[in-house]
């Protein structure tokens, strides 16, 4: 695979980011069959492996770590995630200094290494100061434990607000930003990828095939239904009107699709890549055969009047569901955020 300069890390990476989120107990808790799809896809080209510490509760580090164990480490760019919830101890969460410093160490156990390359803070912290979270991760830069930080899922604001303190302050700051971003999902169209232009932040999608919508498995005459249904009902739930148009879109671009002679997933994952703000798209499979599914997409050229088309189905800058943004920030979901007297 043709490598990308990861932003202006200087950090070069595979145009395909195998992400881990389905390794363990959330997909696919067979451990040696996880470990085979990260040998091939290390095999097909790909050097950049993106995990999480809260992603089946700490057992996909693990895995990761097995993997490289037998592995040369340093051919792999190795990223992992810190914020979200870790039992029930409400100070293992967050975007604190105390957690990230711990959660560091924790990730650096569970995948036997000593360092991470990107180390990234996974959601928003509304009620932590970023100073205080880009302050904790510098430090960890320092002591040479992470070699580079970024964020995921943060809107364009508040990525320019960790710019400007990270610049004002003296701290490290983020080199990328990990956005969903889809055919489905192109919100980030609008502000999070120009910003992320600007400052010089690689972006690495999350869900370029849109949760599963355009991994084929969705369409006419199709079950139309996730394993991760049950979860988050609203992406999925075809008794919303915006889930039913997300399935005559598919539909839709599937035909597109057969039309250019390509898969959906190729058509979908080289969509993402085409953008120039995108150093690598993450894929996620549970299985060999999905992997395998999508190796071609980086010897993908969309056609000029293709990606026209794509827009004409759906407008740059908008997202199908609302419910697929990843984040919304506390006053768009509490109420008592926006009203001066609540009942």
């Amino acid at each position: 695979m043709e490598l990308h300069t990861l932003g202006r890390t200087g950090i070069k990476v595979s145009p395909l980011c195998l992400g881990a989120m389905m390794f363990g107990s959330w997909g696919n808790p067979d451990h040696d069959e996880s470990i085979r799809i990260i040998h091939r896809a290390v095999d097909a080209g790909i050097n950049f492996i993106d995990t999480a510490d809260v992603y089946s509760e700490g057992e996909s580090e693990i895995i990761v770590g097995k993997a490289l164990a037998s592995l040369d480490r340093s051919r792999v760019v190795l990223a992992t995630k810190v914020h979200a919830a870790f039992g029930d101890d409400p100070n293992s969460q967050g975007n604190s200094r105390r957690w990230i410093i711990a959660e560091c160490e924790n990730s650096l156990r569970r995948l036997g290494v000593d360092y991470i390359d990107l180390y990234q803070i996974h959601r928003p912290d509304e009620s932590t100061d970023i100073d205080e979270t880009l302050s904790a991760l510098s430090d960890l830069v320092h002591a040479g434990k992470v070699r580079s930080i970024g964020s995921s899922t943060f809107p364009a604001h508040q990525m320019v607000e960790a710019q400007w303190v990270a610049d004002r302050r003296g701290r490290e700051r983020f080199r990328t930003e990990q956005p969903p971003y889809s055919i489905l999902v192109r919100g980030v169209e609008r502000d999070v990828l120009p910003v992320a232009k600007a400052y010089g932040m690689g972006v690495i999608p999350w869900s370029p095939l849109a949760g599963g919508w355009l991994s084929g498995a969705f369409g006419a005459g199709k079950k139309n239904t996730s394993r991760r249904a049950a979860r988050i009902p609203t992406r999925y739930d075809l008794s919303i009107p915006s889930n039913q148009r997300k399935l005559e879109i598919v539909i839709e671009l599937a035909q597109l699709a057969e039309e250019a002679g390509l898969t959906l997933i190729e058509m979908s994952l080289a969509f993402v890549l085409e953008h120039p703000a995108v150093s690598a798209a993450i894929i996620g499979p549970r299985t060999m055969e999905q992997l395998e599914s999508q190796l071609s997409a980086p010897d993908v050229r969309l056609e000029a009047s293709l990606l026209d088309r794509i827009d004409e189905i759906v407008a740059p800058g908008t997202n199908v569901n609302a419910d697929d943004v990843g984040w919304k920030p506390a006053d768009l979901v509490d109420p008592r955020k926006r009203r001066r007297h609540f009942r």
